[in-house]
């Protein structure tokens, strides 16, 4: 037997319903801050994520599913959407149609990892992003907006992490300090801080290893190191989070793990996730436009795993409120009213109603089984009588109220909610 690839996995009848309400609730929080899709291809050359993400980071160097076509190209399935999302905004030139660019997605990454708990090798994100201001309003709206979704999903168990990495200035700086610390414990470091100490030694601070962890408690903090400007703007930040009732917490270590942030990162982590407890984050981006060839333009978003917001409701029994439901099952007293059946199905279904019909030829009570089964709303029970009369008996399933017509007579309110 042929199974799905180590790392993947079917999303399956049973589930998508459950996918579906994430999706929903997506769509419509997206819509309250007019929010508008943006779609990339699956894989993109390999060049735009090498030079956004960074040559030192562990996506690029471990994670990435990168291969050469026939044509010798090399190309990469997409590990994240940021970079791919500022090459298409670059293409079409979509901020000389619209200096602010407000834009979401939701799609399919890859990155070839060590399957876990809610870390598959092909998952699925959902993002936005803000393009077009430097101003730290632009930052709290996005981080308003992961959170009013959040909130809306009817998670509560939550918290939101917040730190600047302040102006490229004043990274600069703590990056020197933050190397001159490293240098004097070099032979207690892990072998990943290691190499991150000549390439990105800010990452050191993301480390789980315990014997970083002891290190690190020490090191000097990125807020001894900013700057006015860096200052004002996260200040700012937190001055509308406060505004609005967001709760956050300071944290001086919160880095993220991709290269191009700069000034705001945040970080959405939940209990019910374990040590991987991280569902979502993001933060700022003033230079990525540039690091792709294209114009200066200010920048900040997020991206939130759908896997781990999926784990997430289930533990919480979200998804036990949830039932597939159909509209109408249409039961079939005598095989010659088959014919009948069907034109009373479709004359259900235009008018916006779900209508299912019994396709296996079976008995009066098994037929009222799959109804059962299905959460149907109403039944229409029809057999020769029906046929000969064109009648039709709706009858509620939740109230056994019931309601006969003739065919010609079936209308929308037919059906009362």
């Amino acid at each position: 037997m042929i199974k799905s690839v180590r790392g993947t996995k079917d999303i399956l009848p049973n589930e998508t319903e459950n996918w579906q309400f994430i999706e929903e609730h997506i769509r419509n929080t997206v819509k309250l801050f007019n929010y508008k899709e943006l779609r990339t291809p699956i894989f993109e050359s390999t060049e735009v994520f090498c030079r956004s993400i960074g040559d030192t980071s562990d996506i690029v160097n471990k994670e990435m599913y990168t291969f050469a076509d026939r044509g010798k190209d090399s190309l990469t399935l997409r590990p994240e959407m940021t970079a791919a999302l500022v090459r298409s905004c670059i293409q079409h030139n979509l901020l000389r149609e619209t200096p602010l660019s407000r834009l979401w997605y939701f799609g399919p990454f890859f990155r070839y990892e060590r399957p876990q708990k809610g870390r598959q090798r092909q998952f699925h994100q959902f993002g936005v992003e803000c393009l077009g201001s430097e101003y730290p309003e632009a930052d709290s709206e996005v981080i308003v907006l992961a959170d009013t979704l959040i909130r809306n999903l009817g998670i509560k168990d939550y918290k939101l992490l917040l730190n600047t990495l302040g102006s490229d200035e004043s990274r600069k700086n703590y990056r020197i300090a933050l190397v001159s610390y490293f240098e004097l414990h070099k032979e207690k470091l892990s072998s990943d801080s290691l190499f991150r100490l000549d390439s990105n030694p800010l990452r050191i601070l993301d480390s789980k290893e315990q014997c970083d962890i002891e290190i690190i408690k020490d090191a000097p903090l990125l807020e001894q190191y900013l700057d006015e400007e860096s200052e004002a703007h996260f200040a700012k930040v937190k001055s509308q989070l406060d505004n609005l009732g967001i709760k956050y917490e300071l944290d001086p270590l919160l880095v993220r793990g991709l290269d191009y942030y700069n000034h705001t990162v945040f970080e959405f982590r939940s209990t019910s996730l374990g040590s991987q407890d991280s569902f979502g984050g993001g933060g700022r981006y003033d230079g990525l436009f540039e690091q792709l060839g294209g114009i200066a333009q200010p920048a900040v978003g997020f991206a939130m795993g759908v896997e781990r917001l999926f784990i997430i409701l289930e533990e919480m029994g979200i998804f036990n409120e949830i039932q597939a439901s159909v509209d109408v099952y249409i039961v079939i007293a005598d095989d010659n009213a088959r014919e009948y059946a069907d034109k009373v199905a479709q004359k259900i279904r235009s008018f916006g109603f779900s209508v299912m019909v019994d396709l296996k030829y079976r008995k009066f009570k098994a037929q009222f089984k799959e109804a059962n089964k299905n959460n149907a709303k109403y039944t229409v029970v029809i057999g020769e009588e029906e046929v000969k009369s064109t009648l039709i008996t709706i009858k509620n399933m939740n109230t056994g109220e019931q309601n006969s017509m003739s065919f010609s007579d079936l209308a929308e309110n037919s059906l009362k909610y």
